[in-house]
């Protein structure tokens, strides 16, 4: 690619995902009034479908609760591979936990991935899902990755993971080494989870969209829930957090104890064939490649690019940087769609499933560190099984409190409990910052009717908001205070407080969200 070319006529000019585009989804209301329920399950990725189909079925009383519109956040961004082989990890896990736990970390994985196949079949959800072979690799003369795939290995030989050893793969590409996890498996991630949302509406399951819920809670003769600004109330035995970030900390610190970081997809129709198989290489750069099933053809996804969320600047240079990969690779005939999403990851790469506290019928399922499509099934399968007060083989493992043990790891914790805050509330986008946080003449980054916008509260107190998204390219402008200005890191558009084109390449004005 010409590096002189800002604007590769190639890429569509503004990201939207494969999955949100060939799916119909039903909308729901906003709760209006206050309710009861037997659970209430806040967040409407694949871990909230998921948990409240479960426990519906189970006989209890269900209210899915969504701060957007259901599956518009990490789920409808993914790449949707449904695999137990998470990169470089069972070496890891191994040194840190004990091999037991590592297996047991294999075997939840595999547990959640046979739990989705099976019920696709059951009930006749068309999900496109296929069996896959799923490979990590590493690059050609790169030894010290090569070692730590050797580790990785030797960790799957003494853990008796069905692993294989590789030295080619079916890519036209040369490759260092790899390791072949057989029978793994990829799907359409909305057309699955749309079935399974019909599944849990027959069983008499409630859902209510654009109905954040804030961090009160009442513990007092079973829980209260409140709607953002305490405009109605939620009473329920038990509440979970699906919510990509807990709504509730607990005390536990969650601010401190998770990152998110931001990767990118192309879907691309290549010009050459492509054999199948899942792959992640395991250096640097980090790509990962999928095919797709798309209007009779075959697309492939390729993604990484990953960075700490917020600290990229220009987003469109990842954008390029993988489509020169794909280019190279396989050749490219057009590029459909493009998008990027975040995920949490934990201090320690294995998410936080389970009940917040003691005393509260609170649970949570956070930091699936870019695998969750089965970590958030496992998570659902988990809480579910929680609820109903049965036992579990996982639940030490995946623990959100198992660190509490650890006085030095406590410590750090709680001095750096303020700089993460601060960090997560600016520059990390999952804000916790709320309209009311502005004072006069103060912009910035806000959740907004379950979405991150931007604000600017004026001097007489009026508030302007916007969807950041340029209108360019679809890059993530950011506030400027000393000119009370949206500006586009990508391609240097300039946009006014409410929204107005100061300067170009764009010429259209940001959409304004509904105060």
């Amino acid at each position: 690619m010409d590096p002189e070319n800002k604007w590769p006529v190639s890429l569509p000019k503004l990201p939207e995902s494969l999955w949100r585009g060939t799916t119909e989804l039903p909308s729901f209301p906003r709760l209006a009034e206050d309710h009861v329920t037997g659970v209430a399950v806040v967040g409407g990725g694949i871990t909230g479908i998921t948990t409240a189909y479960l426990l519906a079925d189970a006989g209890f009383k269900v209210t899915l609760l969504e701060g957007s519109e259901l599956l518009t956040g990490t789920t409808g961004f993914t790449t949707a591979k449904i695999t137990a082989q998470h990169g470089l990890i069972y070496s890891d896990l191994a040194k840190r936990f004990g091999e037991d736990k590592a297996m047991a970390y294999f075997r939840s994985n595999s547990e959640s991935l046979e739990w989705i196949v099976e019920t696709a079949e059951k009930l006749g959800i068309s999900c496109g899902l296929e069996r896959e072979d799923a490979y990590v690799y590493c690059n050609p003369g790169d030894k010290k990755t090569l070692k730590r795939l050797e580790d990785e290995f030797e960790a799957y030989r003494k853990l008796g993971l069905p692993g294989e050893w590789v030295d080619h793969v079916s890519l036209p590409m040369r490759i260092g080494g790899g390791i072949k996890l057989a029978g793994q498996a990829r799907f359409h991630p909305l057309a699955y989870l749309k079935g399974l949302l019909e599944a849990f509406l027959d069983k008499g399951g409630s859902v209510y969209e654009h109905t954040t819920i804030s961090r009160d809670v009442e513990n007092e003769g079973g829980l209260t829930l409140f709607t953002e600004h305490g405009q109605h109330r939620i009473k329920c035995r038990h509440a979970v957090s699906a919510s990509h970030y807990p709504f509730y900390d607990g005390g536990e610190m969650y601010f401190a104890r998770l990152h998110a970081d931001r990767a990118y997809c192309l879907a691309f129709e290549p010009e050459t064939g492509y054999e199948g198989g899942m792959y992640l290489s395991v250096g640097e750069p980090r790509r990962s490649l999928r095919a797709v099933e798309w209007e009779g053809k075959r697309l492939v996804i390729a993604a990484g690019e990953s960075h700490k969320a917020g600290q990229s600047g220009c987003t469109i240079k990842h954008y390029e940087n993988l489509e020169v990969f794909a280019g190279e690779l396989l050749g490219i005939r057009r590029i459909p769609y493009r998008w990027s999403t975040q995920d949490l990851i934990t201090v320690d790469q294995v998410p936080y499933i389970g009940k917040i506290s003691k005393d509260k019928e609170i649970y949570v399922a956070t930091g699936f560190a870019k695998w969750g499509m089965t970590a958030g099934t496992l998570a659902a399968r988990m809480i579910a099984d929680q609820i109903q007060r049965k036992s579990s083989p996982y639940t030490e493992l995946y623990d959100p409190s198992r660190f509490k043990a650890n006085p030095g790891i406590k410590n750090l914790l709680v001095q750096n409990a303020n700089v993460a805050k601060e960090l997560i509330t600016g520059k990390m986008e999952f804000t916790l910052k709320k309209i009311d946080d502005l004072g006069l003449d103060e912009g910035g980054i806000v959740r907004h009717d379950g979405k991150r916008v931007g604000a600017y509260r004026d001097s007489e107190g009026g508030v302007h908001l916007v969807d950041r998204t340029c209108t360019h390219m679809g890059c993530e402008c950011e506030w400027n205070g000393s000119e009370r200005s949206w500006d586009c890191p990508c391609h240097g558009s300039r946009y006014s407080y409410d929204g107005e084109v100061i300067e170009g390449p764009a010429t259209l004005p940001l959409a304004k969200p509904d105060l």
